[in-house]
This record gives structure tokens, sequence and C-alpha cells, in this order.
């Protein structure tokens, strides 16, 4: 049976297990041995990773054409109108591809969050806002490059969720085990 391995992945670490320059890698926070990340994550955005021993999973789960959803929570500058939320909605053209309409919303600050470090700049002047984006795709920075296209730069990237896994119970740095593959993701437990 495939195993996988949920992490809230902090600010600053690199999706992988070697640091680079700046930035630090999975080995610090992560013994187990013979797993690999499925679906990146930027070094600046924080939150779920999954990494598995199974190469066919690893893959499935980051394949768009298996359209396993991915929540996003966004603290963006400024708070975009509806006009601006419905762009989101039915799909935004950026430079090097159309993103699939997203299913986005406004919500309040995710409760629970935990503070940053460091911080995101905080200006007296501009108010920000938490926008929950759930796309099926996963292309390079796209949710920054989303909200960036209707006007509201992302200031703080967390992803929540990638199908029915989540961060639940994940403080940062933390990880758990589960002994489960894709029907896991999918929500099917039972099976």
């Amino acid at each position: 049976m495939s195993s996988l391995v949920f992490f809230n992945k902090p600010y600053g670490v690199l999706s992988q297990f070697t640091p680079e320059g700046k930035w630090r890698a999975l080995d610090e926070f992560i013994p187990v041995k013979d797993v690999y990340v499925a679906g990146r994550l930027d070094a600046d955005s924080e939150g779920l990773l999954i990494l598995t021993d199974d190469g066919k999973l690893q893959a499935k789960i980051a394949d768009p054409r298996h359209k396993l959803e991915k929540t996003y929570w966004a603290q963006v500058e400024g708070v975009p109108d509806e006009a601006a939320l419905a762009r989101l909605r039915t799909g935004i053209p950026l430079s090097d591809f159309t993103a699939r309409p997203a299913r986005v919303r406004l919500i309040d600050e995710p409760t629970g969050l935990w503070l940053r470090e460091p911080p995101i700049r905080y200006r007296a002047a501009i108010p920000t806002s938490w926008l929950e984006i759930r796309i099926s795709e996963g292309k390079n920075r796209q949710v920054r490059r989303m909200t960036a296209a209707i006007g509201y730069p992302t200031l703080r990237l967390i992803r929540a969720a990638i199908g029915a896994a989540t961060l639940a119970g994940l403080a940062p740095g933390q990880w758990r085990r589960i002994d489960g593959g894709y029907q896991y993701l999918q929500g099917k437990f039972n099976e």
C-alpha cells in the first residue's frame, strides 16, 4: 500500500531535501526516507505538501488531468470586488497560458492561522483581505500570477488542502504519515 506524508511547509523551506542558498530544505523536518514531493510549493509559499513513496501516485497527485482540487488561502493587497473575482471564476489569461476557471470567494482570516516568520509587510494606508481559491491546475506561481492579473497582489499564500487532505492538526514544520493512496485524497477513506 502507498504511504503518504502530509507536511505543513513553513515559509522559507524548499520543496526538496537539499537546501539552496538562503532557503532551508525538507531534510530538516522529515526523517522519512524514500519519499518524494507530489506537487511543489515555492519557498515563499506555505502549507500542505504531500510526499509519497509511490512514483505513479506522485505523478497522479501533481497531474492536472486528474482534477485533484487544491485549496489556497491568499492574503492579498486591497479588497477585490465582485468584478475582479468574476475574472478569476471565468478563467484568466496569463502571459503563457489561460488559467482555468477557479472557485473563489472572500473569506475572513483563517481560524488558527499561525504567524509567519518573517511577517508580511504592513502598510497602514492599504488594507489586506483573504481569498479562498480552488484550482485543479498548479502551474509555476499560478495563484500569485492570477491575483496580480486582477490587480490584487498576493502577500501571503498558504495551500490549505489537496483533495480531501488538509492542514488540520499540523503546525508549521509538522508532518504525519498516512497509509493510503489516491482514494484517501479523493475522500474515499474506507476503500
